[in-house]
């Protein structure tokens, strides 16, 4: 520990001086020298220094304090950096919605100082939250947003008129808002911080939204709307272990389009493609949206009905067996009632593999076949029709 600083130097060496300036003759000679000026030209030489020297401290005193606030100003200007700097680094490393909103709800309230913020995108018509917003505020929130994304139809309230919002942008378009309180009021370093911060969120956000819909469009069938193949024996042994860990059920729905060669053949291609279009949209109209569905090949298809035993996955296929039924598909001239034969298998224990259940799923669908299509049949226990494909593909 250091009983003698920088300031205790000081504070000696003025005692020194002073102790001189008390004892030296010469400094009492100089000032009845300036005295004797003063009466002979009528000047005030010794109160004019002496108020020169009271001057000279003050402007030091006052010097030092703004360096001092200068010094704190810049320090909060390089948190204020370092935050941004770390907000950039989060949403750099991420691509997805998720990734996105976690590093909004970690950085953006520190870059707002602590106080209220939120912000939210719109994607399609629909608002998305990136930080958390209350129920009640989330009608204000909205207006808000459309406001600063520059809506014409926006109606702002008297108490949206508090918020300070900032558009988000992306590629020129507003994609979304952030919005603070501003309590207190925002200086213009923490508005320029703000500002910045918008400008990170909003081609991240966009990029985001991109992605998932790369994403999306990778697992999904193009013609159908439903998940391709790859994607549904990813959910199917997902959901089989699932079931395992819980000791849960779920069961699996095969059904393949009856006489659809004869579609093709009579009349053409691209009315087949009209047909399986149709069967996808009635099945995103009928069936859950936790179901999944998937257009397995051709014109067979699999959904996956988690949670649902044996007689409740009947329901589910009788349902849309008869809507099917009922809903014929317009081409040209001509109205083509489609029916579907269907297959139904539940999870056992011994079901080990996604191969297992499929391969019982497309045995019900065979025996389907045999007893005239457009029915619903379910898997016998411990049968796994190990030949049931290449059978049905002769009557399909």
């Amino acid at each position: 520990m250091r009983i003698f600083g920088r300031n205790d130097a000081f504070l000696l060496g003025g005692l020194a001086i002073a102790v001189w300036v008390v004892s030296s003759r010469q400094l009492g000679t100089l000032l009845d020298r300036a005295r004797e000026i003063d009466h002979s030209q009528g000047l005030q030489l010794v109160p004019g220094l002496a108020i020169l020297a009271v001057v000279f401290l003050v402007h030091q005193v006052r010097k030092r304090e703004e360096m001092g606030r200068e010094a704190s100003m810049a320090t909060t200007r390089a948190a204020e950096m370092d935050r941004l700097v770390q907000f950039g680094k989060a949403l750099a490393q991420s691509l997805d919605s998720s990734s996105i909103r976690a590093a909004t709800v970690e950085y953006l309230p520190l870059i707002a100082s602590g106080r209220k913020v939120w912000a939210i995108t719109r994607c399609g018509g629909e608002w998305i939250a990136l930080t958390p917003i209350d129920a009640s505020a989330r009608a204000a929130v909205e207006r808000a947003a459309s406001h600063a994304m520059g809506d014409r139809d926006a109606v702002i309230e008297p108490a949206d008129e508090d918020v300070y919002c900032i558009p988000l942008v992306a590629a020129g378009e507003p994609v979304g808002a952030v919005g603070v309180t501003p309590n207190p009021p925002l200086t213009e370093n923490e508005r320029a911080a703000m500002a910045a911060a918008a400008a990170l969120l909003g081609p991240s956000a966009k990029n985001a939204e991109l992605y998932s819909e790369v994403q999306e469009n990778s697992v999904r069938d193009a013609l159908t709307g439903c998940f391709n193949r790859r994607h549904s024996l990813e959910v199917l042994d997902s959901e089989l272990r699932r079931a395992r860990r819980s000791h849960g059920a779920f069961s699996l729905v095969m059904l393949d389009l009856d006489h659809f060669k004869r579609i093709n053949d009579r009349f053409g291609h691209l009315c087949g493609d009209a047909v399986l279009a149709h069967v996808g949209q009635r099945m995103n109209a009928v069936l859950r949206g936790s179901d999944t569905k998937c257009r397995y090949g051709g014109e067979e298809f699999l959904v996956v009905l988690p949670d649902t035993p044996l007689a409740g996955a009947r329901r589910v296929a009788e349902l849309l067996r008869k809507d099917l039924e009922q809903h014929p598909v317009r081409w040209n001239a001509q109205t083509l009632v489609v029916t579907a034969s269907f297959g139904i298998a539940e999870i056992t224990a011994a079901d080990d593999t996604t191969n297992a259940i499929i391969a019982r799923a497309d045995g019900a669908l065979y025996r389907a076949k045999q007893d005239g299509r457009n029915c619903v049949r379910t898997a016998k226990a411990g049968i796994p029709y190990p030949m049931a494909s290449h059978a049905r593909s002769s009557i399909a």
